[in-house]
Order: C-alpha cells, then structure tokens, then sequence
C-alpha cells in the first residue's frame, strides 16, 4: 500500500519550489482542529456468543439494514517539519428495535421468535498515532507510523419488557500500523488517503490472553478544497471493518467464553479542517 501512494504521490506532484521551508511546519508546533459528519451504511455484520449461540446477522435481522448518523472528530499536533501526534474519538453506537423471526441464542439464553428485541452494538474507539512525513511540506504529506486504539465495546440484546437480557463489555487496547498521504492538485484542491489497519493471529497484538484471531480497517479516501480564513473543507469516502474470533479463558459465564464477531461499514461525511 504505501508503494502505490509513493507512486502516485509523485506522479501527481506539480513542480514547485521548496518554499514550504519557510512555512508553517518549519515555525515550531501547530495544531489542526478536524470534524466530519454524515452517513453510515453498515454493509455486512455478524455476531456469535458461544460456540453453541446463533451467528446473528444484524443486517438482515437485527435493523442495521439502515442508515446511520455518524460523526468524527480528531486533532493533529505538527511538531516541526516531519512528526505529528493525531488524537482521534469515533462514536459507533448502533441501536435498533427489532422482532424476532427466528429463535436467538446468545450465551445460553433462547431469545424466542417473535419477541421484540432492543438491540444495541456500541463499539466507539480512542486513538492516538504518531507519524513521520517522508516528504515534508506545507501542503503536502506522506507520513507513515503507529497507533494505539482504546476499544470500548458494548453488546445489548434485551427484549423489550425487560425479562431477558445479555449483556458483552470490554475495554482493551489495540497497536495498529498506520499510513497517511495529502498530495495538492489545481490552485486551491487536494487528495488524501489513509489507513489504519493490523491482522493479528497473536494474543499479545490484539489485546487479549489467549490466541484470538483479530482484524480492523480504517481506511477512508478524500479530496478537499482549501477555503479562506485557514479553513479546508473536505468529502471522504470511509470503510471501517474488522472483528474477531475466539474464546475468553478467564470467562466466569454465562456462556462458554467463545465469540465470533466480524463487521463492514462505510461511511460519507463532510468534513472541515482548521488549520
């Protein structure tokens, strides 16, 4: 991946000066202030608790056959010409109201068909990455580094008069690769892309103490225009997709500990930058 943006980063690249030596990354620390809102889709979502449990589609059967309000907000510190610090939260809390088709079996528990169901899949996410540009400038960049994300995850299913009800928390942290690019084109436009993502087979690599197989993906495209008064403005196209399998040695019940989890989102936002 971060061959092909090096190529294109250089193939679309304008021949200009290096006057981005007397700009603002080279007059100390900055910060930029950015803020997306728009739509998620959820593409594809499944969902297992123990190994004798319904694989639950919650496309299909749990109401995320829908379009959801999203939001997205992060802060970038440039320190000098080529680090930065970007601190990152995203909201995801997908709650629906459903009715049962067919029997749902979450951690022992028979959730009966045709019982209203209040389902909610809460699974917003801290971040913060460190990236080194490799083609410093002020208009530009092409930065690779490292992040570390906080998961706070939290799965309802609960019938709505309250009667039965399974509940899945956790909190854990995730190191994660990470890749950005801004390259400009035109007088006033620009393109990005980036992406933050890991596959790990490994216990210690996804934040758990036993060998769960874990994967996530957060990679988005954009192209953006610089507006006056220090304010870009910008359209990003967005997946975030991953999930795991395995089981919780240290689960006390109920259930056997065993979860099965992968997810497909995209996301269309509006976004501005302060700068």
């Amino acid at each position: 991946m971060l061959l092909l943006i090096s190529s294109l980063a250089l193939a679309t690249t304008p021949d200009r000066d290096d006057s981005w030596l007397n700009g603002d990354r080279q007059q100390g620390p900055r910060v930029r202030l950015n803020a997306e809102v728009g739509a998620l889709l959820p593409v594809s979502h499944k969902i297992q608790f123990d190994q004798d449990g319904t694989y639950f589609d919650y496309v299909k059967d749990g109401g995320q056959d829908n379009l959801f309000a999203t939001t997205r907000w992060s802060a970038d510190l440039d320190l000098g010409q080529r680090h930065s610090i970007v601190l990152l939260y995203q909201p995801l809390d997908l709650q629906t109201s459903v009715l049962l088709q067919e029997d749902l079996v979450v951690d022992d528990e028979v959730f009966a068909a045709g019982t209203p169901m209040a389902l909610r899949y809460g699974f917003s996410y801290t971040r913060a990455s460190y990236l080194y540009d490799l083609q410093p400038g002020a208009d530009r960049e092409l930065a690779i580094g490292a992040s570390l994300q906080l998961r706070n995850a939290v799965i309802d299913f609960r019938s709505e008069d309250g009667t039965q009800q399974r509940s899945n928390r956790n909190i854990g942290p995730v190191p994660i690769l990470k890749v950005r690019t801004r390259q400009p084109f035109g007088e006033q436009a620009w393109w990005g892309v980036e992406a933050d993502g890991f596959y790990a087979p490994i216990s210690y690599l996804n934040g758990d103490n036993n060998d769960v197989v874990g994967a996530i993906l957060d990679a988005n495209a954009r192209v953006g225009l610089e507006l006056d008064s220090g304010v870009d403005a910008y359209l990003s196209l967005r997946y975030i997709g991953g999930g795991a399998v395995g089981t919780d040695d240290d689960n006390t019940g109920p259930g056997d500990g065993y979860n099965r989890n992968w997810i497909h989102l995209t996301a269309l936002t509006l976004g501005f930058q302060l700068r």
